[in-house]
């Protein structure tokens, strides 16, 4: 009985060993298959199949590339962001983003990808960030900075920091979706336009010290020195000994004479 043909292979009645042996060297060749058979008639070319339209095109890029790779999953701290949301990559980072955001706020959240909370709470802050593009959202993930969070003091998540301006911190706290009035309340307190008077403030100098004594991160912290208002500055230069101030004639220390000994005016002049 002549062998079966099906699916573009060949299929060997039992006990022909000749026919299996056939099949065992068939080869996919060219998105189809060719196949040598031991019938008596000679070879069989089978008829190649087409690879459907998206194979041939994922085969197309793989040639092209060198290699057929899969696009990497979103991860869902990534899914939703806007363009005034970005995640910090270190200590640095975040201590030069407050300094380098003047009067606009910024919104410090931390949040770990096991974090079901913080999960949970993403779309809503994502929402958040596109209702005020004027605020700047900086994610710090606690698992890659675990170090940087712990001399940051920051020990339950997901946590959340407000910076503005001059005036540096001026909210700090932790919420879920249950809490979410706090996050809305401390938004709408501290986004209306204003303007601060100095430069903008960013971490606190105990939060800097911390973080430049951390051997585990690279961060430097230099303090500058602090600002003098000019009237105090002139009274700590007037009281110093061989500072700038001549002494005056000793004309001048003497009273200005304002009556005779009777009580009287001096008349000046005629």
């Amino acid at each position: 009985m002549a062998n079966a043909l099906y699916g573009g292979g060949v299929a060997a009645p039992c006990g022909d060993l000749g026919a299996a042996a056939a099949l065992a060297e068939s080869l996919p060749m060219g998105g189809g298959y060719r196949a040598r058979s031991s019938f008596p008639a000679g070879r069989v070319a089978l008829a190649e199949r087409p690879l459907p339209r998206s194979l041939q095109v994922a085969a197309a890029a793989g040639q092209m590339n060198g290699n057929l790779t899969i696009g990497k999953a979103m991860r869902w701290w990534e899914k939703g962001t806007q363009p005034n949301m970005r995640e910090v990559e270190s200590a640095q980072d975040l201590a030069d983003s407050l300094l380098n955001a003047g009067d606009k706020l910024v919104v410090v959240d931390f949040f770990s990808p096991g974090c079901g909370g913080c999960r949970a709470l993403h779309p809503k802050i994502a929402q958040f960030a596109e209702r005020n593009p004027d605020v700047l959202f900086l994610q710090v993930n606690y698992e890659k900075h675990k170090s940087m969070c712990y001399s940051l003091h920051v020990h339950v998540l997901p946590f959340f920091r407000f910076y503005r301006g001059a005036q540096g911190r001026v909210s700090s706290f932790s919420c879920t979706n249950a809490t979410i009035k706090k996050f809305k309340d401390a938004l709408a307190k501290h986004s209306p336009d204003r303007c601060s008077l100095g430069p903008a403030r960013g971490l606190e100098k105990a939060e800097l010290l911390a973080l430049a004594e951390n051997r585990d991160l690279e961060f430097t912290y230099s303090e500058k020195p602090t600002l003098v208002p000019i009237a105090e500055a002139i009274r700590m230069e007037a009281a110093s000994i061989g500072g700038p101030w001549l002494p005056l004639p000793p004309a001048a220390t003497q009273p200005f004479p304002l009556g005779s000994e009777n009580g009287s005016l001096i008349p000046s002049g005629r």
